[in-house]
């Protein structure tokens, strides 16, 4: 449905080069152009890479050609694939009488539990100040000065608030 809606310029028909604008929406979004490569099977809006299946502008080059979309979505995801798939019988064991012995131990720890509640705390500043780096000392919330807090600020034109 979403393919009907694009307009699809032919860029450079050899290469398989086509420009597909998107419609204009109601809440201003849209009215994007994308370039795909039907040849790299491609697209700038990425999805079709991603997912390996056709975007909504591969469909729309798709249908302004004649061209069946289906030849452009993976060996994959066709149905004789499917079918071979699932063709063969899988019977689980059902028995632990059955089941193979493993020359490994395996061991299994449950998971951490122990999460504690409320905002973690953060890291105070440790160690001599450095009074010759004025960027990397702590700053007043009040008057902003280097070198104390706001419990502490003396510093005249200062509120206590």
């Amino acid at each position: 449905m979403k393919s009907r809606e694009h307009k699809v310029t032919t860029y450079n028909l050899r290469e398989g080069i086509y420009m597909v604008r998107s419609p204009i929406r109601v809440s201003g979004t849209g009215n994007t152009v994308y370039t795909l490569r039907m040849n790299n099977t491609s697209c700038s809006y990425e999805k079709w890479q991603t997912y390996t299946l056709s975007c909504s502008h591969a469909l729309a080059v798709c249908r302004e050609n004649g061209t069946r979309a289906d030849t452009y979505v993976p060996e994959i995801y066709s149905r004789q694939t499917n079918k071979r798939t699932y063709q063969e019988n899988f019977n689980p064991a059902l028995s632990e009488n059955f089941w193979r012995d493993v020359p490994y131990n395996l061991t299994f720890y449950p998971p951490n539990m122990n999460n504690e509640r409320g905002r973690k705390q953060g890291m105070r500043f440790q160690g001599e100040m450095d009074y010759r780096n004025l960027d990397s000392l702590p700053r007043c919330g009040r008057c902003h000065m280097p070198g104390h807090n706001r419990k502490n600020c003396n510093n005249e034109g200062s509120s206590n608030v």
